[in-house]
């Protein structure tokens, strides 16, 4: 069942949805080449502290850190290790939550290191407007793949494909809630769109073939052909106009 929040339910989203957003936009700037994934998920853990918040992520189901931090073929929930090392031309997909006062805000973000790949760089700008173009269309007496169909339709048209295996989702007094939002789909399909609803819209974009492996750590997951892969997510909430992101900096 897909809830509507209240205003006030929207505003404690928002409050922890902001604190994601600042310290994505702390590790953005702090993130550099020669540095460990595990030295990125101390910088998180320690920045939270300040804020009397918790990880939505550690925890979860087994996972076993604070942030995840995935480079180039990892598409998502890479786990932080002091032996992964970020290089000079690599992307770096960095995806947080936080739980405050009862309420989720999660959202990612993919960081060029040093100097990329024409193609990685047109990735992410590809991948970070699709993620724009779906937050237009969560409006309400749209349809929930209305949002799914925007990201497809961008990322195919400019040569790129979209990961079917993980999907956007509701958000609120849970990390997950309904529903499941695809970043694929056919318009004007799914249920119909009504103000309050809260969702973590994120476009996770392939360079190559969509398909994906995990590997033997039962969490990172990888592009199958080894192709670079972007994700960016904003948790937001439907509105009458168009989805208004939670998770930015105010």
């Amino acid at each position: 069942m897909v809830s509507v929040k209240t205003a006030e339910e929207v505003k404690k989203i928002a409050e922890a949805s902001q604190i994601v957003a600042i310290i994505l936009q702390e590790l953005s700037t702090s993130v550099k080449s020669g540095m460990s994934t595990e030295e990125i998920n101390t910088m998180a853990e320690n920045m939270l502290k300040k804020y009397g918040a918790r990880p939505a992520f550690k925890g979860y189901r087994g996972y076993p850190a604070s942030i995840c931090v995935s480079i180039n073929d990892e598409i998502v929930h890479g786990i932080p290790s002091p032996k992964r090392i970020i290089k000079d031309g690599d992307i770096v997909s960095l995806d947080f939550g936080v739980l405050m006062n009862g309420f989720f805000g999660d959202a990612a973000i993919t960081v060029p290191i040093g100097r990329i790949s024409e193609t990685a760089e047109y990735l992410l700008k590809t991948t970070k407007e699709s993620l724009n173009l779906a937050i237009k269309e969560a409006k309400v007496g749209n349809r929930l793949y209305d949002i799914s169909s925007a990201v497809q339709e961008y990322a195919e048209r400019n040569g790129f494909s979209v990961v079917r295996d993980f999907v956007g989702h509701g958000i609120g007094r849970a990390l997950h809630e309904d529903p499941q939002i695809p970043n694929y789909g056919q318009k004007g399909k799914g249920i119909k769109l009504e103000k309050g609803m809260v969702f973590a819209v994120e476009p996770m974009i392939n360079e190559g073939d969509y398909r994906i492996k995990i590997d033997a750590d039962g969490w990172t997951a990888r592009t199958l052909d080894g192709s670079l892969s972007a994700h960016f997510e904003h948790t937001i909430v439907v509105d009458y106009d168009h989805g208004i992101v939670l998770s930015k900096v105010n």
